[in-house]
């Protein structure tokens, strides 16, 4: 019996991925535990193994390169020799794919859309036909607000001169993941501006003291460890939405979002109240580097419980994370800078930094993120006693 070949689920919310490419060629014998063909998703590409032996089979309207592929979706076929090429069902519709049924309502719109579009003339509309663009666009030059032939034209020449991009596969991932996120969540952002001196001068002595070999923490690492500890004190921030309740993991599973020149990816940094500051350093170095040569594995983006990512390298102070769903929270860092503060009852020049939290209110209140918020402030201005 033919063996399907389905696009696995390479994470818990992927619903489409990209096929790279086969890495069998059609009619070649497969043994199980070879690699098949290469997807990417989540911003990973990862070659998939296959599960079976036998003959491979790619039928002709098979998935090619570049092109997004469902999850499920049957894209090719294992066969025993002289065994039969099975035929592949073409899935039905979905509902909402469906041909909408017009509806008195739905008629009076479109009479009422119709009548009230801008007038054109026959030449025009042609003219926007043959040229692939929507005549409504155009500028009207007639008397009495009607687009001519002209006007189309001139658009199309409008048109020609502007840049036109593909948007590459990670950047639609993003997008349509940023966009899941607000429809999902109820976002509420609170900031805090807390004083960082002792925290820049506990790594100024770590970078004095550390021999060449030794890495030297980040401002992001001793953030994220100290966000960890704060977590341990307020579970709730901690926690995750799954299937309309709500789950608190006892491990504290941290992502870092980190820029590349593909889009944003985020590692996660597993069980980080158990590392040493300097394993947590090691350990953040080899994932980011891993980033920046697009090795990472879609299971070292898997399992976040909470989001850390900063902007300060780019002189921003506060601004707006976007949750990475089903988390409850992600804190923003922003830049670390030399101002006037009141310490000690004098004005002295202190190292600050502004923090971004942004939660779902459906999850927790504006109370215990604050509370949250303000442990994690605390810990910030005396890092030595908290780590």
């Amino acid at each position: 019996m033919a063996i399907p070949i389905t696009v696995p689920r390479l994470g818990w919310n992927m619903d489409q991925g990209v096929f790279v490419g086969w890495l069998k060629a059609d009619g070649e014998t497969v043994r199980a535990g070879e690699p098949l063909f290469t997807l990417e998703s989540e911003k990973a590409t990862e070659d998939i193994e296959c599960l079976d032996d036998g003959i491979l089979h790619i039928p002709v309207d098979g998935p090619k390169k570049g092109d997004v592929v469902l999850v499920g979706t049957t894209i090719g076929f294992l066969l025993q020799p002289e065994e039969p090429i099975p035929t592949v069902r073409k899935p039905s519709p979905s509902p909402q794919q469906a041909e909408p049924i017009p509806t008195e309502t739905t008629a009076r719109m479109l009479e009422t859309s119709t009548r009230h579009r801008p007038a054109s003339s026959p030449r025009a509309r042609r003219a926007a036909a043959e040229l692939g663009i929507d005549w409504r666009k155009a500028k009207p030059s007639g008397r009495t607000g009607r687009i001519r032939e002209r006007d189309v034209l001139a658009l199309n020449a409008a048109l020609a001169k502007e840049p036109v991009a593909p948007i590459p596969s990670l950047r639609r991932v993003i997008a349509e993941r940023m966009a899941a996120s607000h429809r999902s969540t109820a976002p509420v952002t609170l900031t805090t501006t807390t004083d960082a001196t002792e925290l820049v001068n506990l790594r100024n002595r770590w970078k004095t003291a550390a021999s060449s070999n030794d890495p030297v923490p980040t401002y992001t690492d001793l953030l994220v460890r100290l966000t960890a500890l704060a977590l341990e004190e307020h579970p709730v921030l901690n926690s995750r939405w799954e299937e309309d309740r709500i789950v608190t993991p006892q491990e504290i599973h941290i992502g870092i979002a980190v820029d590349t020149d593909a889009g944003l990816v985020v590692p996660v940094v597993r069980d980080v109240p158990r590392l040493s500051l300097q394993e947590l350093a090691i350990r953040s170095r080899e994932l980011i580097e891993r980033v920046r040569q697009r090795k990472l594995s879609a299971s070292e983006m898997q399992g976040g419980t909470f989001t850390v990512t900063s902007l300060g390298a780019f002189g921003i102070d506060a601004f707006t994370p976007i949750i990475n769903h089903p988390e409850c929270a992600i804190l923003g860092i922003g830049r670390i800078r030399r101002c006037p503060a009141v310490y000690e009852e004098q004005i002295v020049i202190r190292d600050q930094v502004t923090l971004s939290l942004t939660f779902d209110h459906r999850i927790t209140d504006g109370v215990p993120a604050a509370r949250f918020l303000q442990t994690l402030s605390a810990f910030i201005r005396n890092p030595t006693g908290a780590l």
